[in-house]
């Protein structure tokens, strides 16, 4: 059995637990808590302290969610999320960077808030974080080879959604005022992935 190591609310690891699900790997996963850090536990499998971590039944370690989303691929026979031809697959790849961006400065607005005491915030790197979600969302919103789902699910679509899913939970849903083309992708992916809904973070 693969142990991911988690917590529900990242967005990383409900890019995992989609494409787990999505590739009918949920007999072969288990998804566990992340103990707390402190003691380094995290560390011993990741020097980074950074979640998710897949541990193998051999005893190795995968991370981050690029790595073990391919994992998961090659687990389900290649080319489920991950296509084969190389013209989509490094578009697909490209794309799951772009949404992986959005959610590391959503997640680094969140450290903000969390680690800092109010009259330490910067609103210089606010307003960096602020761009890059904004930049992003809006080169995506006109682009329909990132947005649309004309066949399979990929991991460009499984990164986007978990991204704007967390962008809703931590950001209030803002974003859905001026992108129409990203709201409808979602509604869409939700529609054809049960396992988004089933794995929304209460909070």
């Amino acid at each position: 059995m693969i142990r991911i190591r988690m917590v529900p609310a990242s967005p990383f690891v409900r890019k995992c637990r989609i494409a787990a699900a999505h590739l009918g790997l949920m007999d072969r996963v288990i998804f566990i808590d992340a103990p707390d850090d402190r003691d380094n536990a995290l560390r011993n499998n990741n020097p980074l302290g950074k979640i998710p971590i897949a541990l193998l039944e051999n005893g190795e370690a995968l991370y981050d969610s690029r790595v073990i989303l391919e994992y998961f691929d090659f687990l389900a026979g290649g080319g489920r999320i991950i296509p084969g031809d190389p013209a989509r697959r490094f578009k697909t790849l490209t794309h799951q960077a772009l949404a992986d961006g959005v959610m590391d400065a959503a997640v680094l607005l969140g450290y903000e808030t969390r680690f800092r005491e109010p009259h330490q915030h910067s609103p210089k790197w606010i307003a960096l974080q602020e761009g890059k979600i904004a930049t992003a969302l809006d080169f995506a919103e006109a682009a329909p080879d990132i947005h649309a789902i004309a066949g399979d699910i990929d991991v460009g679509h499984i990164a986007l959604a978990c991204a704007l899913g967390f962008l809703d939970l931590r950001r209030g849903g803002g974003w859905r005022e001026s992108r129409p083309a990203l709201v409808a992708f979602l509604e869409r992916f939700a529609g054809q992935v049960p396992s988004f809904a089933a794995t929304k973070a209460a909070r």
